[in-house]
């Protein structure tokens, strides 16, 4: 069984002039999507992840947006020169955490809902914030518009 999911990441006052965006793939053969540059405004990233089980096996995340091991699932937000900013002043990445509570948590009947979180973009000196989140908040349901 496979069942799509809707995720979305809200950036939370992203760094003024640097690139962000959704890394897709892995190792060398990855690409940024969604790429946007901060200006003062928070960022928003909707992806599809796949929930995935096979014959009784424990539920797990995958698709081209999943990094990480079985057990510590994640996205990767890419930032200057790694979301493909030529000059950048900065360059890495930032590591969110994917929600373990869509494993064990179906959608309502009706609409459309995806799993949403809200992470900072940058340190009160105006500097991207890099490495895994935290603190991380955790993953909401939340129902998009008709």
């Amino acid at each position: 069984m496979m069942k799509d999911v809707r995720l979305r990441i809200l950036l939370q006052n992203p760094a003024d002039g640097t690139m962000y965006g959704l890394q897709e793939g892995k190792g060398a053969d990855y690409k940024t999507v969604q790429a946007q540059i901060g200006r003062g405004e928070d960022l928003t990233f909707d992806f599809l992840v796949q929930l995935k089980q096979a014959n009784g096996m424990v539920p797990s995340l995958g698709g081209p947006f999943v990094q990480g091991t079985p057990t510590n699932r994640f996205v990767y937000i890419d930032i200057g020169t790694y979301a493909g900013q030529v000059g950048a002043r900065w360059s890495g990445r930032l590591k969110v955490p994917l929600p373990e509570t869509i494993l064990q948590n179906s959608f309502p009947d009706g609409g459309q809902y995806c799993w949403s979180c809200n992470v900072p973009g940058s340190t009160a000196e105006g500097k991207p914030l890099f490495a895994t989140v935290k603190p991380f908040g955790g993953w909401f349901m939340c129902r998009l518009p008709d």
